[in-house]
């Protein structure tokens, strides 16, 4: 009975969003009761589950995409896929271009937490450190979440999405490899500033 109130375009809608089979879509949607957002939050974590695995292939394609914003500031960025046809579809371009406006937008200053300087983390915890007025027996633990908070907008990846911010760029990739089966990842970005330099 619960199969009736699924419509086949519910099914559609669903497969193409989390990219996953119509079968599957279909199951999310009856084990939702037919409640699509639930069904799609499903997806989405079998899709990020997915995309984990696919983490560690080699991103040799790509693009370089860039953004401006009314002739003042811009970002250039390098994103990466595994296939050039992946990489001419409209849809990674787009990808690659709402990259560009996060980094113009949000000024990041790294990719990733692993691309931190350990001297600007050093320097970071030493500064916590002198500052620290919390229980002794914890404060290694406290020091290393101040330290995460102090570089977590810098970093591209934890930021929140600027199109979406219920998720982090981080989730918003993940989305996308899931969508595409490929990796993806960003290697390289530059913004400019009318006016500011280094």
């Amino acid at each position: 009975m619960a199969d009736a109130k699924i419509s086949i375009e519910s099914i559609k809608k669903l497969k193409e969003l989390s990219g996953a089979g119509l079968t599957d879509a279909k199951k999310a949607l009856v084990e939702a009761k037919g409640d699509f957002d639930k069904a799609l939050e499903a997806m989405r974590k079998k899709g990020l589950t997915k995309a984990e695995k696919r983490g560690d292939r080699e991103t040799r394609e790509g693009l370089v995409e860039s953004y401006i914003h009314d002739g003042r500031l811009g970002a250039i960025v390098e994103v990466n896929c595994e296939t050039s046809f992946v990489a001419k579809t409209d849809e990674f371009k787009t990808l690659a271009h709402q990259i560009a406006m996060q980094i113009a937008s949000m000024n990041p200053l790294y990719v990733s937490e692993n691309d931190i300087p350990e001297k600007d983390r050093k320097a970071k915890i030493k500064e916590l450190e002198a500052n620290f007025k919390g229980p002794e027996n914890m404060k290694e633990q406290i020091i290393e979440g101040q330290v995460k908070k102090a570089f977590s907008d810098k970093v591209l990846m934890n930021q929140p999405y600027i199109l979406d911010d219920s998720k982090t760029v981080e989730q918003f990739i993940k989305e996308a490899i899931a969508k595409t089966g490929e990796n993806i990842t960003i290697r390289q970005f530059k913004r400019i500033e009318l006016g500011v330099t280094e």
